[in-house]
């Protein structure tokens, strides 16, 4: 048995969609379940997201901490953001992002990993990538707003943040994920035999 997502669509005898927000919705769907029976299903549909696992050559990682208002806490990240244009080249987006965010720019990307954030209750598909070769960005500082004007920005050596995440300490999903993906693809193939940094993503077609 090959253990592997697929993908599957179950009928659908109604939708309607109660909320409309700036870059999310709320989904109603009547879903018909195996046995037959037709079941309510309310989940967010969101764009998708891109985020980077930037790896300098000391073997640090920048991440970000910014205040995140539904958990009411400020959390160490990496650089992300939203795929705000439908079909946008996930890597494309990242670039834009590290650049954006840490005013930083990459030799090297590649895919660290694919994922649904919470499938039970949002659509949501984040493509993390490593991007290594690190150096400095060329002209100005993009103009941050908002709780991103608030932002401090760290390289924290991979270990710090390993152990900051097995305690507890370190809860932002792209960077629990992010992080220790990195530790697995360094104790299997190495990080030179991830996929290339335009893989297919089922999950968020786009054109390369």
């Amino acid at each position: 048995m090959t253990i592997k997502d697929t993908h599957e669509e179950w009928e659908i005898r109604a939708t309607d969609i109660p909320f409309r927000g700036k870059k999310t919705s709320v989904r109603t769907d009547d879903v018909v379940m195996p046995d037959g029976t037709v079941v309510t299903r309310d989940y967010q549909v969101h764009p998708g997201s891109v985020a980077v696992l930037a790896l300098d050559d000391a073997d640090r990682v920048l991440v970000i901490r910014q205040y995140r208002h539904p958990v009411r806490r400020k959390l160490w990240e990496i650089p992300a953001g939203l795929l705000d244009v439908p079909g946008e080249n996930p890597l494309h987006a990242a670039q834009r992002e590290l650049y954006e965010e840490a005013h930083v720019k990459a030799e090297d990307w590649r895919v660290l990993t694919d994922v649904f954030t919470t499938p039970g209750g949002c659509d949501e598909a984040v493509r993390i990538f490593l991007a290594r070769g690190l150096s400095e960005a060329e002209g100005e500082r993009f103009e941050v707003e908002h709780e991103e004007a608030d932002m401090e920005l760290e390289r924290v050596p991979v270990a710090e943040l390993v152990r900051g995440v097995l305690a507890g300490e370190l809860q932002n999903n792209c960077l629990v994920v992010g992080v220790l993906s990195l530790v697995a693809a360094r104790q299997g193939d190495g990080l030179d035999a991830l996929r290339p940094a335009q893989a297919p993503w089922p999950a968020r077609p786009f054109e390369s």
